[in-house]
């Protein structure tokens, strides 16, 4: 179910989480949608003469998780993207077990704006994007 949380009901500390097992599938698909062919995403061969050694997910397909969390959990329905600032600090590879989460760290009243804190780590705990959101949100 999404959630439709009010700009009232936002605290500081608000946090919203979800897990994706990124696929080969994910990373094609993604591809064929953006028509970012990087042979980096999309070819094996390739992608093992570079410093990965194997093939990567696009960064902005890591970063599309925090849009999910964003529009179905925390803030949810109806919330409007303003901005969003990203760091990609480590590679997401196919099999890799991503979290997305974002945490309300400032609210705006007079804007009805809330900025979270958004990043992505992998099983391991790694942080492979970093980042700052800005909503609004009635």
């Amino acid at each position: 179910m999404i959630q439709d949380i009010k700009f009232t009901d936002l605290k500081i500390g608000d946090k919203a989480s979800m897990a994706k097992t990124v696929t080969e599938y994910d990373i094609y698909t993604f591809a064929g949608v953006t028509g970012d062919f990087n042979p980096i995403h999309i070819d094996a061969e390739y992608a093992k003469t570079t410093m990965f050694q194997e093939r990567i997910a696009h960064g902005m397909l890591a970063a599309g998780f925090i849009s999910a969390v964003i529009g179905t959990a925390l803030p949810g329905a109806n919330s409007i993207y303003v901005g969003q600032e990203l760091a990609f600090k480590a590679p997401v590879k196919i099999g890799d077990t991503v979290t997305a989460t974002v945490e309300v760290i400032e609210k705006m009243a007079a804007k009805q704006r809330v900025i979270l804190r958004t990043t992505v780590t992998n099983q391991d705990g790694t942080l492979v994007v970093d980042g700052k959101a800005t909503m609004l949100k009635k």
